[in-house]
Formats: structure tokens, sequence, C-alpha cells
């Protein structure tokens, strides 16, 4: 985090702020608060509030708060279809052009995943998890194709991670990507398709089911009024 800019750093907190819940769908992100709590001055935090509107988790407000996104489920959902295609891709193109360092990364990635599953909590973990994901993609030697799974990645993480956290198992996170390497070395494009497919086979309905359940509970309590 040593090399990232300011903004860059409370753009990381304020993500994991929203994954875990502290800042909710439909909650007014205020700049005051958040900079007092933060430490930091306002420019940097509108920065960084910048930043995550550019990745859909904030929306910008004209003379009001930002709050955080209440997407709607078929936004989700045809985000979802194109996330999975891309992950699909990604990886049977890799199955073919990953070099053996970016293989021997994904699987110490995988080593990582297994030495702190019982350790780390879910942010962490799914961290750690969506590494994987992003570093695969890299792996396709398309960077097309990675800058989009970027941001598909980052328009579905905190509905990606709340489906992650309601199947979180050690099969799920460390067997599915341990296979998923095994194909890789293997040069094996029906293995890795089979493999990821396993891996992903639930991904939409339980991104669908945790983001509808989102937007009624932020429909019942998200604070909308004019800031004071």
């Amino acid at each position: 985090m040593a090399d990232q800019t300011l903004p860059a750093q409370i753009a990381d907190q304020l993500r994991r702020d929203i994954l875990r819940g502290i800042l909710r769908p439909g909650m007014s992100i205020k700049e005051r608060d958040n900079a007092d709590k933060l430490g930091v001055s306002r420019t940097p935090l509108r920065e960084a509030v910048r930043i995550l509107a550019t990745e859909g988790l904030v929306e910008l407000r004209p003379a009001r708060s930002p709050i955080v996104s209440i997407p709607s489920v078929k936004q989700v959902a045809d985000d979802v279809e194109v996330l999975l295609a891309i992950e699909k891709m990604s990886a049977e193109l890799a199955c073919a052009r990953a070099t053996e360092a970016e293989i021997d990364a994904l699987a110490a990635i995988v080593d990582v995943m297994a030495d702190k599953f019982d350790t780390v909590d879910a942010v962490e973990m799914f961290e750690i998890d969506m590494s994987f994901h992003a570093g695969l993609a890299r792996a396709a030697h398309n960077p097309s194709l990675a800058d989009i799974h970027s941001t598909f990645l980052s328009r579905l993480w905190r509905s990606r991670f709340l489906s992650a956290i309601q199947r979180r198992n050690r099969e799920r996170v460390v067997d599915h990507h341990s296979q998923i390497v095994a194909a890789l070395r293997a040069r094996d494009t029906d293995a890795i398709r089979t493999a990821l497919g396993a891996h992903l086979d639930r991904l939409a309905p339980d991104i669908i089911n945790v983001i509808t359940q989102e937007i009624e509970q932020a429909s019942a309590t998200a604070d909308r009024k004019d800031d004071l």
C-alpha cells in the first residue's frame, strides 16, 4: 500500500467499510465526518469517493452527500452475466497463454488461501480470492479483457462479497482454485472449463438473491434526506 496515493488508500478503506456493512447501501458518506474519522483532509477524501463512483460503489449527487449505491436487480443480473463470460474466456485463453511464472503466482495465492482460511476475516479472504481471479484475467494476455474484467469485478464488489460469505467453505475457496491451477498447468481447456464452472455455478443466483435482500433492506432504511 506504500506506493498507493492517499486517495487510493482512502478508497480502499471506504471499500472495506462498504463490504463490512459499516457503510450500507443508501447511506450518506458525510465528507466532514469521514475525513475526521480517517484523519485526512476533505480533498483526498473527495477524490477517493470519485474513485468509488467510477467503480459503481458510490452514487454522486449534486449539492448533496454521495451515497453508497443501491443497484437494481436487473443491473446486477446483467453485470453478472458479463463477468461470468469474461472469467470463462479469460481462463480458456490463460490455458494457452499464461507463463509458468504467472501460474506459479496463482498457485501461491491458493497457498495463502489455505494457510489463512481459518485465521483471517471474511473481507481479507475475499480480497485474496479476488486477487486470484484478477491474476487469472491478466494471464490471458489480453489487456482489453483484463480491463473489462476489472471494471465489472469492481461494480459487483459488494454483491459478490455477500455471496461469497454465504457459501464460504474450504472446498469452495481452496479446492476449487487448486483445480483451476492444475488445469492451467496441464494446459487443459476442458478441465479449466469444468473447474471454473464448478466454482462459479451458483454465482449468478446467489448474487441476485443477496442483492434483492439488500435492496429490500435499503428501501426500508435508506436515508435520502437533503443534508442539513
